[in-house]
């Protein structure tokens, strides 16, 4: 790792996008500060909690690109196919439903599913062995400066760093943003994400399944071996609340009627969460010799389980247009150079963003005229395979104009 009080770019945020660029940037001749407020060690040795990502086939191209994903290869359950239905708790799904399979495209399976833990040990791995970058762990951004010539940071511990450029990676209630005067738009959904592991008793075969319920969407997410499982379960927040607060046994009965007797019995494997829905969207995604990466940009609600890879799509746009700029001798961190970076990006991650909050309003209702008019339209879009081929490869994140490392390809 690189040492010292100035890099080209400082990066308040060691989360998974916070690394992703970093690497990504040195590989591309760029020196790179990594501010992670967390000490590194307490996420690369923790152990199994379900926690876990669903990686888009592009998410998993730029992985490969920067040296990140032959760390994980071995740890990922690919997504053969994707069934999502509507459904009542204890009713089971609707007789309508939308099956997406990988078959259906030629790149093999439509995703992968892989632990954080094992994610965010490859990338500490990756930039210990990387030259040109510094982690400083357990270190917070506490101020700001910026200027036409530069940018410098003010750590909590005191220290001082200087740059060309600060991008903020350090999530939805970004602090970078804030200094910088940056608003926020959205709204809170009114629901909260219960997130453990579950262990059952069928095989799940590769199979991610989404149900719509009344409450919000409850998605099951495969993981590695066959029968343990990832779930991501929304609740109107006082239904959720009073959920966490049971016991395993009576968490698993109120799970029971919502998530059925396909996979066989089920139990808990691992630990519990809670996390709060929200759609929060910065006006803009840059400032003054600022950028924003990821949650600190857009925050999206997990329905189609897309915020990291939108986050890594920023990532990709963000080292192209960096690395680039470099190379042609242009400053790093002028408007001009950022601004390529928020039309390239702002957007689409702006559209899909919607897009999500749009099928978030529609599922998390009982309403009878909507219920009989998604159903209908799953069922529509399950008859259609050409269709239904385009719903996979936007999922999968290989349409639209992609940056190189997005498609495997170094910058």
């Amino acid at each position: 790792m690189a040492e010292g009080g100035k890099s080209d770019v400082l990066i308040a945020g060691g989360g998974l996008n916070g690394p992703a660029l970093a690497l990504a940037l040195a590989q591309g001749g760029l020196s790179v500060t990594v501010i992670d407020a967390r000490p590194a060690p307490d996420r690369a040795e923790a152990g199994f909690d379900g926690r876990s990502y669903a990686l888009a086939i592009a998410s998993k191209r730029l992985l490969s690109a920067i040296g990140v994903w032959p760390r994980v290869a071995d740890k990922v359950q690919p997504i053969l196919k994707i069934r999502a239905s509507d459904g009542r708790p204890g009713e089971g799904p609707a007789p309508f439903f939308l099956t997406f399979d990988a078959d259906e495209i030629e790149e093999g399976p439509m995703g992968f599913m892989l632990e954080d833990r094992f994610l965010y040990a490859a990338f500490l791995e990756a930039m210990r062995a990387t030259p040109g970058i510094t982690l400083l762990s357990g270190e917070t951004v506490v101020a700001q400066e910026t200027g036409p010539a530069g940018v410098s940071v003010t750590l909590a511990s005191g220290r001082v760093l200087a740059g060309a450029l600060l991008v903020g990676c350090d999530g939805r209630g970004s602090e970078v943003a804030a200094r910088a005067g940056i608003r926020r738009l959205g709204h809170a959904y009114g629901q909260t994400a219960l997130v453990t592991a579950i262990r059952h008793e069928l095989d799940h075969e590769g199979c991610a399944q989404q149900f719509f319920m009344p409450g919000g969407p409850l998605a099951i997410l495969p993981l590695p071996g066959g029968h343990h499982s990832s779930i991501v379960w929304s609740e109107e927040e006082r239904l959720a609340a009073e959920i966490q607060a049971l016991s395993d046994e009576d968490y698993l009965t109120a799970l029971r009627p919502r998530f059925g007797s396909f996979l066989g019995e089920i139990r808990l494997a691992g630990a519990r969460f809670t996390y709060p829905l929200t759609l929060s969207l910065a006006e803009r995604f840059i400032d003054t010799r600022l950028a924003l990466v990821g949650d600190a940009a857009h925050g999206v609600h997990p329905v189609a389980g897309q915020g990291l890879n939108l986050g890594l799509r920023d990532v990709a746009a963000l080292a192209e247009v960096l690395i680039l700029a470099r190379r042609r001798g242009d400053d790093i961190g002028s408007g001009v150079t950022l601004e390529e970076y928020q039309r390239w990006r702002r957007f689409d991650s702006t559209l899909l963003a919607l897009g999500m909050d749009g099928v978030t309003r529609l599922f998390s209702n009982d309403n009878p005229v909507l219920r009989l008019g998604r159903d209908l339209g799953l069922g529509v879009v399950n008859a259609l395979p050409g269709l239904r081929r385009r719903f996979i490869r936007q999922a999968a994140g290989l349409s639209g104009e992609l940056p190189r490392l997005l498609t495997g390809r170094p910058v």
